[in-house]
């Protein structure tokens, strides 16, 4: 059977093994997203527009106690992020604007004091004074205000959405993107892993891992302010995520002159969200507006089976939260999904690596993870110098001897 399989030059054909520059075809691209788009069957979105099915985060938030409904849900969105156009927008994912707008101000304050302390900085794809980019946006808002930290991921569609696509254990890291108006476009790319690497590093990972990279990340922007299409939104490429090589097309121009005539861009308001394969075609649109400053969270959520974008010190933002969540814990102020939300934010869900010497897992597959201690902290309702002591040593106990 395995001598068959393997002489099969039509199985060979189908499935290569390793992808060459000789692999890439616009026209294979081109028929593949032209013949996906025939099958656009959504029921539950409350509308499609341009390819993209787009859904109302209020209706959702409302039966989240339905199980049958939220699964639903979830299966319809894993299916776009799969097989589908690859784009997910949710109209209202933050119905209240009040913590937009305390994010939105605790991030530009320490933007401005980056700008103050390290000079007007762009990123790889915008120019000094065209954008303004504040990394680990995600640990950064913790540490400034672990309060404002606390309400921004005390949110339902994030965990639901990375839950449909990458499954628990996922890990949030978030970079602000804002372009001022004049703001020119980026260039069309994938995005994290295999979107970071050249095409001499591409080709030398076997077909399945080019499949498989972008099953390990999950793309999305939350809007803090109105987006229309004047001021820029994302390009987006619905389908192009199906195409395997397309990690090495991409980088080439009739690749990217296709994208700037097909792709799709469409409006947000404030407290909507977006996410997306993160495979997709996709490029920062040009801000013409002469007023819009468009200021995005930019959500790059990573498996807990993989390497997340940003080195996160989630044992600092742990400590910095543990007081603060707790106290309003006791003020009634979150449900107990709420606060499995925050606490999946900030701590590490994943056990491993581990130094089996000293964390050998006696009982069940597995030692503590950041996240349990946090629960059974606050389940406790242990001290805040008892819950440092025992995160301090749980770094410890990770090191070799």
């Amino acid at each position: 059977m395995d001598k068959q399989i393997a002489s099969d030059p039509t199985m060979a054909a189908a499935r290569p093994t390793w992808l060459t520059e000789n692999s890439v075809s616009l026209e294979a691209c081109v028929a593949d997203m032209t013949h996906a788009a025939k099958i656009l069957n959504y029921p539950l979105a409350v509308e499609i527009q341009k390819n993209i099915p787009i859904y109302d985060a209020e209706f959702i938030a409302k039966q989240i106690g339905n199980r049958t409904v939220i699964a639903q849900h979830m299966a319809e969105w894993t299916h776009i992020l799969r097989e589908g156009p690859g784009i997910v927008v949710f109209r209202r994912a933050y119905n209240d604007l009040t913590v937009i707008d305390q994010a939105t101000s605790v991030l530009q304050s320490i933007i401005d004091e980056e700008r103050n302390t390290m000079g007007q900085r762009g990123d790889y794809f915008g120019r000094p004074g065209d954008n303004a980019r504040l990394w680990n946006a995600h640990e950064k808002l913790c540490a400034a205000s672990p309060e404002s930290f606390a309400r921004y991921n005390a949110i339902d569609i994030v965990s639901l959405i990375s839950r449909a696509w990458l499954g628990p254990l996922y890990q949030i890291t978030t970079q602000v993107n804002i372009v001022y108006p004049g703001g020119k476009a980026q260039t069309p790319h994938r995005d994290y892993h295999m979107g970071f690497q050249s095409a001499e590093k591409l080709v030398q990972y076997p077909a399945h891992v080019h499949q498989l990279s972008a099953a390990l990340t999950l793309q999305g922007a939350v809007a803090h302010c109105d987006m229309p299409l004047e001021s820029g939104p994302t390009k987006l490429l619905p389908y192009s995520h199906r195409y395997v090589p397309g990690y090495l097309a991409i980088t080439r121009k009739e690749f990217r002159d296709y994208f700037e005539e097909h792709h799709v861009q469409v409006e947000l308001k404030k407290g909507d969200a977006i996410f997306f394969n993160p495979a997709t075609f996709h490029a920062a649109g040009t801000n013409t507006s002469k007023d819009i400053v468009r200021f995005a969270n930019l959500m790059q959520i990573g498996s807990g089976y993989a390497r997340s974008i940003e080195v996160v010190d989630r044992i600092r933002m742990s400590k910095l939260l543990f007081p603060k969540l707790k106290a309003m814990i006791a003020q009634l102020v979150f449900s107990e999904r709420d606060i499995d939300h925050i606490i999946a934010a900030c701590a590490e869900g994943y056990s491993f690596p581990v130094n089996l010497d000293v964390d050998s897992p006696l009982s069940g597959m597995a030692p503590p993870s950041q996240q349990d201690l946090m629960r059974k902290a606050l389940a406790e309702k242990w001290d805040d110098q008892t819950f440092n002591t025992t995160m301090d040593n749980y770094v410890t106990r990770r090191h070799t001897h």
